[in-house]
């Protein structure tokens, strides 16, 4: 990539809104070189001469600088933010890291997402740890503090409230009942 549409997309240079678009393979997001969104990894960024090229090889347009001049169905983003969750649940995640991540305002990405799904992205995300989290319980010894640690969250009191609160189990107790139910299975 050129310095110079590196520095473009850094600086959001308007300028160069039409000359050039680039897309975040990370992310699968493609955008004009003004948007406001997180400066991206440069390892990451292809460019692109239009938006239809960065179509075809399958990268969806920016909600926030729109660079096809059309919005993204509200669907679409939200099975980007869900894919984006499961991609960087390990992760410490707030509403206005996945927004930048997914290129929204944390308002609109909230409701958006509350409306499409039913459950606000905080919720699907201790949701989806907690799942992993029971993966891990069936599959492995590790204690409870390092499974809690293994799935983002690094307080172990918390991840133990939360994990009874979703299943009503607390860690232990769920790896005991699936422990016990593997061993009457029949063979």
């Amino acid at each position: 990539m050129k310095d110079e549409y590196w520095t473009a997309i850094t600086s959001n240079d308007a300028a160069y809104d039409e000359q050039f678009f680039y897309a975040v393979k990370t992310t699968g997001i493609f955008c004009r070189p003004s948007c406001k969104s997180r400066v991206p990894n440069r390892g990451n960024v292809r460019i692109f001469r239009s938006a239809n090229e960065a179509l075809r090889e399958d990268f969806r347009p920016c909600k926030r600088c729109k660079p096809t001049g059309e919005r993204l169905p509200d669907e679409d983003w939200v099975e980007q933010i869900t894919t984006c969750i499961q991609s960087h649940y390990k992760e410490k995640l707030t509403l206005h890291m996945l927004a930048d991540m997914c290129h929204g305002s944390p308002y609109h990405l909230h409701r958006t997402f509350k409306r499409i799904t039913g459950v606000t992205p905080v919720e699907y995300i201790q949701s989806y740890r907690v799942g992993k989290a029971k993966e891990i319980l069936m599959q492995t010894t590790l204690p409870v503090h390092e499974v809690a640690y293994s799935v983002g969250i690094p307080s172990a009191p918390y991840f133990i409230t939360l994990f009874k609160k979703i299943t009503g189990y607390s860690p232990a107790e769920y790896r005991q009942k699936y422990k016990l139910e593997l061993m009457e299975e029949p063979i």
